[in-house]
């Protein structure tokens, strides 16, 4: 039976339990204040128990509401961007530094995962990012030549060897980045918020900070069910700011990203369809995905919401996709369709942002959250405990408003429409 519009779809339906918590009920004091219980969240509760410090999580929702339990599960390395047009942006210390501590982001996410026992579906084997056409082809070779001048562990595949590693003749080629991998994304973040819990920090949900005052003793948050006082707080909420913090979607591009899931493939046809079990994504400007779950399904993504009308219009797309992609499926049979939102900014680099002596936040992954979130996570752990801005790997940057940001995100989803509409009818 085919479930529609679930908040996070088939993350939720296949889950293990999620922590049982409850929303704060009384005046609280504590070290860190962390707002947001996402993996960025989640990560700086976890570290800063590690470190002995006392720390709060303040969670609006339910763990992984946000981007945190709706993304692919995709675990890449380092950012959309080449690593030359990343160092071209940023300059050469800060470019240079993001990409040594996002190259290396995979290596924490699985690490923590070894460590606390997590269950997430967990398969280190990397990603395959595919080229749609010759040009797609090209651009991989420039990722390729400019990865390996870095150490990474990357190789480039022909059009041959693509359709073997992916079950496809559609690619003209893909790029296997062996550094990464893939998990199950709500399940990662319900094992972080367990992991944090055992450690000794406090989690709890259905709290909103729905205001926020320096005072004598502190920062005093409020809630509708009681008050929390920090000396530091830490903001993470990537790509979900509400309530108090909702003036900071002024700073971002949100976009959302849809994906439906069969039902579980035939042996005989796993066989056949990224038979090694790598996520895959393509060149394509509006850019699909692929992968399977545990339990053999094939989830399928791209950009735009699956609200209303666009339910249909992007399930047709998925049907078609999946006929034109790996026609061995047959006939595909959609079990389940949800989205996201992620945040981008204008050259597609995170904001680290510095409110105050003791409040700073990183923001906007650009749509690579796992990596990006853990590690971000552990360095403001670290950095909001005594440590430097030098500390993390961005420039301390204001929260400027980007004045077009509606204008964009309704061009993307438009376009995303229209081009799904179109796409693959023939």
């Amino acid at each position: 039976m085919k479930e529609k519009n679930i908040k996070q779809g088939l993350w939720a339906a296949t889950a293990p339990s999620k922590p049982k918590l409850i929303s704060i009920q009384r005046d609280q004091r504590t070290d860190v204040a962390i707002i947001g219980g996402g993996y960025t969240g989640l990560s700086a509760a976890l570290h800063l128990a590690k470190m002995g410090k006392e720390s709060v999580v303040l969670e609006a929702e339910d763990i992984g509401y946000g981007g945190a339990g709706r993304n692919v599960g995709l675990v890449n390395a380092g950012l959309w961007l080449m690593p030359e047009d990343l160092i071209e942006l940023a300059g050469p210390e800060y470019g240079n530094r993001l990409i040594k501590v996002l190259g290396d982001s995979p290596d924490l996410v699985f690490e923590l995962i070894e460590e606390h026992g997590i269950e997430c579906e967990v398969l280190r084997n990397g990603t395959l990012h595919c080229a749609d056409s010759k040009k797609g082809y090209k651009i991989l070779q420039q990722r390729e030549e400019q990865w390996l001048k870095r150490g990474a562990l990357v190789r480039l595949f022909g059009r041959d060897e693509a359709a073997s590693k992916t079950g496809s003749n559609s690619f003209y080629g893909a790029l296997l980045d062996k550094r990464a991998g893939t998990i199950q994304p709500l399940a990662y973040a319900y094992g972080l918020a367990n992991a944090a819990l055992k450690a000794g920090a406090q989690l709890y949900n259905h709290s909103p900070v729905i205001g926020f005052e320096k005072t004598r003793e502190g920062w005093k948050l409020n809630t509708p069910t009681g008050t929390l006082t920090a000396n530091s707080v830490i903001i993470a909420v990537p790509a979900y700011p509400n309530y108090a913090f909702k003036s900071n979607k002024k700073s971002m591009v949100r976009m959302n990203f849809f994906q439906f899931a069969t039902q579980p493939l035939s042996k005989d046809i796993l066989k056949t369809v990224l038979p090694e079990r790598q996520g895959a994504w393509d060149t394509n400007l509006i850019l699909s995905s692929y992968r399977l779950d545990a339990a053999g399904r094939l989830i399928v993504g791209s950009v735009g919401t699956v609200e209303g009308f666009a339910y249909n219009l992007h399930e047709n797309w998925v049907k078609r996709t999946i006929s034109k992609t790996f026609p061995q499926i047959g006939e595909p049979q959609l079990e389940y369709g949800w989205y996201g939102t992620f945040a981008m900014t204008s050259n597609h680099i995170p904001r680290f942002h510095v409110l105050d002596k003791n409040m700073a936040m990183v923001t906007s992954y650009n749509g690579r959250g796992i990596g990006p979130g853990t590690v971000f996570g552990k360095l403001l752990a670290e950095y909001i405990t005594g440590g430097s801005p030098e500390d993390i790997p961005l420039p301390v940057s204001k929260t400027e408003s980007i004045w077009s940001r509606n204008l964009w995100g309704l061009f993307y989803e438009a376009g995303a429409r229209l081009y799904h509409f179109v796409q693959r009818r023939i």
